[in-house]
């Protein structure tokens, strides 16, 4: 039965196949772009990245060689497999490798396993190098710039390169910014052989918690929890107002507990819930924002985030564990989904649009039999938040998946399955690998120059010490470091850069990192964090937006246009975290989170309809206007302004509610419009 609604549902809204799905990701998404061989080759990779994923489940399991080691082996499998795999050009030959791209992993295979085999001479050195260890560590940063270019993109590589620049021109920069600099050898040496730079923070994340939680997202797309995801949504929002536009939001929310790219996530589920928009009476470019915006909030959603998270809790340190950061994000995401949900809702009231049919729904009954299959997420979630450490948190939901698949012949894994899951895995977390070894060329660049204390400081000067003006610079610096770099880029990019200009200026008096105040901390890294995701759909380099067109067939530049206005929440919840971290539920009580959660909650409603320009009826122009200061109101955290905006929210709500009779003649015509079209 189920099977033959979904056959039914692909033919009332012309779904993409799975090689458009594939043609947009490759257009869009970097980390797609991949070449697809045959033969001895394509068996040859297969087989590099089952160990890939081998040796990183025996390490996560048997305990982690030494840092340098672990690292290094970690980096030389995603370089060789990113030559073999990545073209050089976008558009280069897909059935072949080149033959510098041989050459290039030997090359990798030789960076991966130098420190294995000079380990001992290596750190007996104490930090002198000889010419050998010069060129080896001198390839291993080109090869790292030229796999981040092939496999993340453009962006990142030009930012690296601009860092690597700084550090050895240091001394002709503008005063603000001038430094002594860097010989080469001290540089190459810094990359290569300390772990302040390309084996530093970021790739340590990766060789540990992102593996191998990228391995349990790959083992639940086996089990067929994607399209779960997709008959879940359908089943519970389909048949409300506007029904379809519900369901990308509920389903690419749910997408993103798993998903480490928002195009992908846009692709996913986009392909399926776009064409259901389109159907039911959404324009293009509205139906393609929807699920832009709800995909790129996939990555601000707990308990993965884009696989953020885990850098998060390396980089603020202080006894910060994983499950605080989760806990942190779980309202602001909250409030992102409402928002969109919100907005959703009234354009949809405002076109007259309706929900799905009994027709056009999958059998409920069937869907919610299956609900098991998000048993491992649950699963996850519980073991980290009784203080199970996240790795092993992540292989029990590996094993999860496996016994939770076998209950169901159709979902059950075998050996050929589990094989692919591992293979699966390991691809994805190429891209990741790359992005995380290119930024630590820049981590590497700030902590030895002091670039990111000189950054903050000279924002702060031009804000002149004024907060609010100083979050706009850093809003702005976020959004454009974030243009085109993936989630673990660009987290690492804004919380290098712009994050401590939000530090400085709130704790100006507080030279000790450790003295800092955990709230301070968190506030400034989630500041950048969002604005740097929402890049994503924030023209004019709006990527997640861009692919939504792709499958919507609306303009790239309205569908971009379109979502930012949808994430408004986005653009707002940022400050409210710096204002009110109550938000993030660190030393408040339960009375406070809920002032805070209800007060934001109505602001957004008001917001919302302000934006859409309905609520019960057609807004006039100075009642949007009304409504968009009593929204601003109730979001800004300070009691005076929370009770104005809910008093006038509350003079609204009984003007629109008593009138709303003077709207419904037009709703009514509105709504014969969109079902003659």
């Amino acid at each position: 039965m189920v099977k033959h609604n979904e056959q039914t549902k692909e033919e009332q809204f012309e779904t993409l196949s799975a090689e458009q799905q594939q043609a947009l990701l490759e257009k869009y998404d970097t980390e797609s772009n991949t070449r697809q061989l045959k033969g001895v080759v394509h068996w040859a990779i297969f087989i590099l990245l089952l160990c890939f994923s081998l040796f990183q489940l025996y390490t996560a399991i048997f305990g982690q060689y030494t840092a340098p080691i672990q690292r290094t082996i970690h980096l030389g499998f995603a370089l060789t497999a990113i030559f073999l795999l990545f073209p050089a050009r976008k558009r280069g030959p897909k059935t072949k490798v080149a033959f510098y791209d041989y050459i290039l992993a030997v090359l990798s295979v030789v960076v991966g396993s130098y420190w294995t085999i000079n380990y001992d001479r290596l750190v007996k050195s104490l930090g002198t190098i000889s010419d050998m260890d010069f060129y080896v560590g001198l390839i291993a940063v080109l090869l790292v710039l030229e796999a981040a270019r092939r496999a993340v993109g453009l962006p990142i590589t030009i930012i690296a390169s601009f860092f690597l620049i700084y550090a050895f021109y240091g001394p002709y920069f503008p005063d603000f910014l001038a430094h002594r600099g860097q010989s080469i050898e001290n540089i190459v040496n810094l990359m290569f052989y300390t772990t302040d730079g390309i084996l530093g923070t970021p790739i340590s994340v990766s060789a540990t918690y992102i593996f191998v939680f990228l391995l349990f997202g790959a083992f639940l797309v086996k089990t067929g929890v994607g399209q779960y995801f997709n008959d879940l949504a359908v089943a519970v929002a389909g048949k409300l107002v506007g029904g379809p536009a519900k369901v990308a939001i509920f389903s690419s929310a749910l997408q993103g507990t798993i998903s480490g790219s928002s195009v992908a996530n846009v692709v996913t589920s986009g392909s399926y819930t776009i064409p259901m928009m389109k159907k039911l009476g959404y324009k293009k470019e509205f139906a393609g924002a929807v699920e832009a915006a709800a995909s790129t909030g996939g990555q601000l959603m707990p308990p993965i985030m884009g696989a953020a998270a885990f850098l998060m809790v390396e980089f603020i340190g202080r006894g910060i564990t994983y499950w605080d950061i989760a806990k942190a994000a779980a309202i602001p995401a909250l409030l992102y989904f409402t928002g969109i949900w919100i907005m959703t809702h009234f354009e949809a009231k405002r076109l007259g649009l309706r929900g799905l049919t009994d027709e056009e729904l999958p059998n409920r009954r069937e869907v919610f039999k299956k609900i098991y299959l998000l048993f491992p997420i649950v699963l996850i979630i519980v073991l980290m938040l009784v203080g199970v450490p996240v790795m092993h948190a992540a292989l029990y939901g590996i094993v999860s998946c496996i016994i939770v698949g076998a209950i169901n012949k159709d979902t059950r894994l075998g050996l050929k399955d589990v094989i692919e899951a591992l293979v699966d895995g390991a691809r994805t977390a190429l891209a990741v690998a790359a992005a995380t070894a290119c930024a630590g060329i820049i981590v590497g660049v700030v902590v030895k120059t002091g670039l990111g204390l000189s950054l903050a400081n000279s924002l702060v000067d031009l804000a002149g010490g004024n907060i609010l003006l100083t979050l706009v610079f850093v809003m702005i610096a976020s959004l454009i470091l974030g243009m085109g770099a993936p989630t673990t880029a660009n987290y690492v990019i804004t919380s290098t850069i712009a994050a401590p200009a939000i530090i400085t200026l709130l704790a100006p008096d507080i030279v000790s990192q450790e003295l800092i105040p955990i709230t301070v901390l968190l506030s400034a890294h989630f500041f950048v964090f969002y604005f740097g995701i929402i890049a994503d759909i924030t023209p004019p380099v709006a990527l997640a937006a861009f692919a939504a067109s792709g499958i919507s067939g609306g303009d790239p530049i309205k569908t971009g246009v379109n979502s930012a206005k949808l994430a408004i929440a986005a653009f707002i919840i940022p400050y409210m975290i710096v204002f009110s971290p109550a938000l993030l539920m660190i030393d408040v009580t339960i009375l406070q989170i809920l002032w805070v959660v209800v007060t934001a909650i109505m602001g957004m409603i008001a917001i919302g309809s302000a934006v859409i320009g309905y609520w019960y009826r057609k807004l006039l122009w100075f009642e949007r206007l009304v409504l968009l200061a009593a929204g601003l109101a109730m979001i800004y955290p300070e009691s005076l302004s929370d009770i104005t905006g809910l008093i006038v929210f509350g003079i609204m709500f009984i003007v629109q509610f008593l009138t709303k009779h003077k709207g419904e003649n037009g709703q009514r015509e509105t709504k014969l419009d969109a079902t003659a079209k």
